[in-house]
Formats: C-alpha cells, sequence, structure tokens
C-alpha cells in the first residue's frame, strides 16, 4: 500500500524547495519530516491537509497564495512523474494544501490487504540495530505503580520499533546492590529471625519489601542505622561472606517475585543485566579517566568530573570510601551493552526526575572517548500519581502493581457481571484478568510520555470512551460479525468483494482511517511515542463503531456490498490485533 502520508509529506516538501530555488532564498532547507501535515475535519475539506502559515514568512507572501503556488508545482510535477501509480488530487483550499485521495484506488488496497494478520507493509527503520533499556527495579522492594508505565512503556515501544523494520534487544538493568538493598538486609536481621516468605504467606518481593519498610522503625529505634547500612554495602564490596549469603537469599526472593509480576504484565526481556556483574567496570573507568585527567579526586579521596563547560555543574564518580553511585555502574553497564551487542541506539527508559544524570552519564561516555555515547537516547516520562497522592515507597504508601492489577481484576469481573456477560465470554476470571490489563496498559500509553499523570482505576475500566476495554469491545463486535459471517447468516455469501461496491461516506471514514495506519506507525516509531497509536486505535475504534451501526453489514440487500463490507470488517479486525499488540493490550474474541 502507498504510504499516501508520507508520499505526499514529500512532494510538498519538493515543492517548496523548487520555489525557493526560484525565488533566489538562501539557506532554505527544509525536509519531508519537518513538514506538518494535518487530517481535515471531514472528507469534503480532504484527506490530508498541509498548512502554509509557517512558510509564508520565509517567503514573505500571504499563505493562500503560497498554498495556490505550491499546489500549482506539485500538479506540474505529478503531471512529469512516472514513478507512481497515485491518483491522487491537490487543491489548495485557504491557506491549506488539501490532497483527495482518490477513493477507489484506496480502497482497492485496504481490500486486498484485508486478510493480512501483519497489517504493516511499511519498514522504515529495517537495519537498524536499536537496544531498550527499561523497568530496572530495584531488589528491595516490589513494582509499584511507576514501574508498570515504565514497563509498558518500553515494551510497547520495543514492539513498536521492531515492526517498523528494526532489530530490537530489549535489556534490564537488576539494580540488586547499593545501600538501599543493605537497608532491607539489616532491617530482616533485625526483625526476620529467619523467616521466610512462605512463613508469612508473602509473594517473595512483597516479603522483602516488608523490611525495607522496616527500615524505617528500625532508625527510630536505632539512630545508627544509616551507618550500619553503609558500612554493611562496604563490608559486601569485601566479600565479607555472612553479608554476600544474606544478600543473595533476598536479591533472590526479590528478582523470583518480580519476574512473576513481568510474566503477568506480558513483558520480557532478551538479556538481564545485574548492577553487581557492571559496578566494577565502572569503577575501572572512572579510576583510568582520573589517570588521564578527565576526571580530578578531591582531598577527601571522592572522585568528580567537572562539567561546567557545558552548564552540567560538578558531578562525584566515586565516594570518598571508594564506593560506586549510580552513574558508576551506568557506566560499566553501557560499555558492556555496546560491547555484548554494538548497537545504532541504546533508548533508556527512565523516569523524567533522572534527566539530570543521563546528561552527565551521555557526556562522561562521550569525554571517555566512546563514539557511540552520541547515539544515546533517554526516554524520560512523568509521574503516575493515584487521586489519593504522590506514592512514597519509604513510607509504605507505595501502591504494588501486583494489588492493583488484582484491584483491577475485581472491578472488570463486576463490569462483566454487571452486564450480564458472563455467559457470552466463557472464562470470566481469564477475560477479567485481559480486560485489566487493557484498561491498565491503555490508560498508561494514551498520553504523551513525558506528561505527568493521575491514574484512576475505575475510569480506566468504563467499556465506553477512551480506554483500553472499549478498544477490546470494537476488536470483539468485529469478530462476532465475522463469526456470524461463517455461519453463513446474511447475503454476504452471495456476492463478491469489490471496490466499486463501497461508496458511501462512511465507508470511505472507515476505509481511510485504515489506510492510515502505515503512517501512525512510522510516526510513533520516529518520535518514540506509544501514544500516537494509542490515539489512532481508538480513532479507529470509533469510526468502526459508528460504521457499523449505520452501514448493514451482513443484510445489506445489494449481496456485493455485503461481501465487500465483510472484507472490510476483516482489515478492522486485523489492524486492532495488530495494534492491540504493540500496545500490550490483550485482544479478545469473545468480550
Amino acid at each position: 500500500m502507498i504510504d499516501r502520508k508520507t508520499y505526499w509529506k514529500r512532494e510538498v516538501c519538493n515543492a517548496l524547495a523548487q520555489y525557493a530555488a526560484e525565488k533566489g532564498i538562501q539557506g532554505f532547507v527544509l525536509q519531508a519530516d519537518d513538514i506538518t501535515a494535518e487530517v481535515p475535519p471531514s472528507p469534503q475539506m480532504g484527506d490530508l491537509g498541509f498548512p502554509m502559515f509557517a512558510y509564508a514568512k520565509v517567503f514573505r507572501m500571504n499563505p493562500v497564495q503560497l498554498a495556490s503556488m505550491v499546489s500549482e508545482k506539485v500538479g506540474q510535477r505529478l503531471l512529469e512523474k512516472t514513478d507512481t501509480d497515485a491518483k491522487d488530487k491537490v487543491q489548495a483550499v485557504g491557506p491549506y494544501v488539501n490532497v483527495y485521495f482518490d477513493r477507489k484506488q484506496v480502497v482497492a488496497e485496504v481490500l486486498k490487504r484485508s486478510g493480512n494478520e501483519d497489517w504493516n507493509d511499511t519498514k522504515p527503520l529495517s537495519g537498524k540495530r536499536i537496544m531498550v533499556e527499561f523497568s530496572c527495579p530495584n531488589t528491595n522492594k516490589p513494582l509499584h505503580l511507576g514501574h508498570l508505565r515504565n514497563n509498558v512503556l518500553g515494551e510497547s515501544l520495543s514492539r513498536i520499533l521492531k515492526e517498523a523494520g528494526a532489530e530490537v534487544r530489549k535489556v534490564n538493568l537488576i539494580n540488586n546492590r547499593g545501600v538501599h538493598i543493605c537497608k532491607s538486609m539489616l532491617a530482616y536481621k533485625v526483625y526476620g529471625q529467619g523467616r521466610t516468605p512462605e512463613d508469612e504467606g508473602l509473594k517473595s518481593d512483597h516479603f522483602v519489601g516488608k523490611y525495607y519498610v522496616l527500615f524505617n522503625q528500625l532508625k527510630e529505634q536505632d539512630p545508627q542505622a544509616e551507618e550500619k547500612a553503609q558500612a554493611m554495602l562496604k563490608s559486601w564490596e569485601e566479600g565479607d561472606p555472612e553479608t554476600i549469603a544474606l544478600w543473595k537469599q533476598m536479591n533472590e526472593w526479590a528478582i523470583s517475585g518480580i519476574k512473576a509480576t513481568y510474566e503477568r504484565q506480558g513483558v520480557s526481556f532478551d538479556t538481564y543485566y545485574y548492577e553487581s556483574q557492571t559496578y566494577m567496570k565502572g569503577k575501572a573507568e572512572v579510576l583510568e579517566g582520573l589517570k588521564k585527567g578527565i576526571f580530578y579526586q578531591d582531598p577527601d579521596g571522592s572522585v568528580w568530573v567537572n562539567l561546567e563547560d557545558i552548564g552540567l555543574d560538578r558531578k562525584v564518580l566515586l565516594r570518598k570510601d571508594g564506593t560506586s553511585l549510580y552513574i558508576t555502574q551506568d557506566i560499566g553497564t553501557a560499555i558492556y551493552r555496546h560491547q555484548d551487542w554494538p548497537f545504532d541506539q541504546l533508548i533508556y527508559v527512565v523516569a523524567s526526575e533522572q534527566q539530570y544524570h543521563f546528561k552527565v552519564l551521555f557526556e562522561v561516555l562521550k569525554r571517555l572517548g566512546f563514539d557511540w555515547a552520541s547515539n544515546l537516547y533517554h526516554l524520560s516520562y512523568g509521574l503516575v500519581n493515584l487521586p489519593s497522592g504522590r506514592m512514597k515507597t519509604r513510607e509504605g504508601t507505595v501502591v504494588d502493581a501486583d494489588d492493583l492489577i488484582d484491584e483491577l481484576v475485581g472491578l472488570a469481573k463486576d463490569e462483566i457481571r454487571e452486564k450480564g456477560r458472563d455467559a457470552e465470554v466463557g472464562d470470566v476470571d481469564a477475560v477479567a484478568e485481559k480486560v485489566a490489563l487493557g484498561a491498565l496498559h491503555y490508560y498508561l500509553l494514551q498520553c504523551a510520555p513525558t506528561k505527568d499523570m493521575l491514574y484512576d482505576p475505575k475510569q480506566s475500566l468504563s467499556f465506553t470512551g477512551d480506554t483500553g476495554p472499549y478498544i477490546q469491545y470494537m476488536g470483539a463486535r468485529a469478530c462476532s460479525i465475522l463469526r456470524k459471517y461463517e455461519k453463513g447468516e446474511g447475503n454476504a455469501k452471495d456476492g463478491h468483494a469489490s471496490a466499486d461496491a463501497l461508496t458511501s461516506e462512511g465507508d470511505w471514514a472507515l476505509v481511510r482511517r485504515l489506510s492510515m495506519f502505515d503512517a501512525s506507525l512510522e510516526l510513533a516509531a520516529r518520535t518514540k511515542e506509544p501514544s500516537v497509536l494509542a490515539a489512532y486505535a481508538h480513532e479507529l475504534a470509533a469510526d468502526f463503531s459508528s460504521w457499523y451501526r449505520d452501514n448493514p453489514v451482513l443484510n445489506n440487500p445489494n449481496a456485493d456490498v455485503s461481501t465487500s463490507r465483510v472484507v472490510l470488517v476483516s482489515a478492522v479486525r486485523n489492524t486492532l490485533k495488530t495494534v492491540c499488540t504493540l500496545l500490550c493490550i490483550p485482544f479478545l474474541e469473545l468480550m
């Protein structure tokens, strides 16, 4: 299928560049990706619109005049071109260059692809090797709501990049060492008395997290608790057998519980890295940088980098006692990763609170002489709060991921039963689990990653509106229509599918939306924003809902129209299934 959005952005870009050359405008540089393309509010106004306001200033022209000139040049170029079969029309409408798609051609293309489960025809990132780091939990507590956003962002982005043609490796850095780990260990030594998760009937990561919270109680009882935790970290780095044994046991409990949550959420990784295995590499690189004069040492023995020349201040890389910090192990981990799997880009999915950290990390790696450090990218995302306020792990006010999913499953069961769908869905427990994950993942992906968000569990589970369950329901509705067709209901079996049969405005609105999938996928991949596809999923679901309500599918008096619309339903089903997979939303055939 022709990716019309990309095609016409390129044509408008070329027309503007040609006009700039004719007018002798120096230094006019424009890339097709920079061109803004909008979807007009109604098909009567065109299928794509290119506003000329920004370029009118450069050309010192009225945007209406510029739109007319660009439309004329695009038309001339089309007459001269022989490398395209596009039959679309271009027309200036006020300050816009509007494109009207050749409807019959687009309908034919959509019908041709309707039976293809892999709806994507374009692979703009083919040949690229992209590593995505996400989740990166600490082994002193279970995953919480913030981790759920991180997990689904990383997993969804990885799927989108792969669908766009990239070779993707998903990696996770388990933060299994540090003073915070020692705090839960110290509290366990005081309060645990050899108990196990089984003794207390707790999931193993929740068991460990309990003692991290109890460290606050320990501090009230023992003013030296902080110093003792720091001393325990030093003992760990020195290889004290008793400390190492306790550390291994508590890490095993934490990691096994965390991996169970990953499996439930549908998240997976190609490679796990462990801070305990990479931090020494970071220390070695920092000490080597110190020898070369890249870093400097304070009188107290700590090692620093001075980044004031680029506005980033001074940053400590090793403490005065020689122990590592997060920045130290991140240096070592990045180097190991590129040695393991040379990448074209490494994307870190980490909260916006760490923006400064990654600016420093990337700059330190550049100063150490690693050319690939220019290809590091921080995908920053905002905080997730609940109506009750911000969560704080140390105070025990965090919302654990498992507890939240359990709550959502319970609410989904209630919703299914209230709507009397028990018999229809079959296994209520299994469907409720999938509805809960669909609700959660869609809600966490629907807004741009950089924005803080307020998560409302009940609102996310609504079966109507801009929600995951609504998209799942529309997918199930499409499956229901196709099942009825397979049973021989209606007259669709008697007709033949053709582009000529799909002529209503409703047919065209749905076909046009289907044809936009490729462009939406490419935009999501290039901007690293799954929210682009989330918006597309809702728009397609809403268009489908309006279409099948107003356009008879199985029982149209014209058998060819019925057959053609069945094929269109198949296209909707396959597209929604693809998009749901990319957004980590379980696709449901019954709901």
